[in-house]
């Protein structure tokens, strides 16, 4: 199972990049979960300074901007 993690404060890029992320998942069939993390010193401890991010099993992929469901895709 893959665990997918989306971090940032919960803004609207962070919430696009969610729905995104999710979707890639499902069209991909990947068994996964879901996580958001909005602590900042969690995010953090990531080594992100620009949010939003995903990380793939609690590694950061991207950084600073919402991928579309394509390149999520990608790095899935």
């Amino acid at each position: 199972m893959r665990k997918l993690q989306i971090l940032g404060p919960g803004c609207p890029k962070c919430e696009r990049l969610a729905k995104e992320a999710e979707a890639a998942a499902r069209e991909l069939g990947l068994e996964f979960e879901l996580e958001k993390v909005t602590a900042m010193d969690r995010i953090l401890d990531f080594g992100v300074m620009a949010t939003p991010a995903l990380a793939v099993d609690g590694r950061v992929r991207a950084a600073g901007k919402a991928l579309d469901r394509e390149d999520i895709k990608k790095l899935l």
